[in-house]
């Protein structure tokens, strides 16, 4: 059956599961940049946490997902001038 062949339904079955496929798949892609985003500001604080302290332990990666919740204007200043026990007490507050 060519193209010219199908019926009126045909056509518009075929336009609106083209239109459902392109939405799903921009709402995956989106969906993919979002999660790559929020890696990338994990490995950030992670990274300035590192720098910071030397390591992040058990107890510092409890507060990256607070830190998270901030602006990368927030969280930078916080992670770079606060003390150890400052954050731990800043964060671990609002688990």
């Amino acid at each position: 059956m060519t193209q010219t062949e199908l019926t009126r339904d045909d056509q518009e079955l075929i336009m609106n599961l083209t239109q459902a496929y392109e939405e799903a798949r921009a709402a995956a892609v989106q969906e993919g940049v979002e999660q790559g985003v929020q890696l990338e500001r994990r490995q950030v604080v992670e990274n300035l946490l590192k720098f910071r302290f030397g390591e992040v332990d058990e107890s510092l990666s409890r507060v990256i997902d607070s830190l998270l919740q901030l602006t990368p204007e927030e969280f930078t200043p916080l992670c770079l001038e606060l003390s150890r026990e400052d954050l731990l007490a800043r964060f671990n507050s609002h688990q």
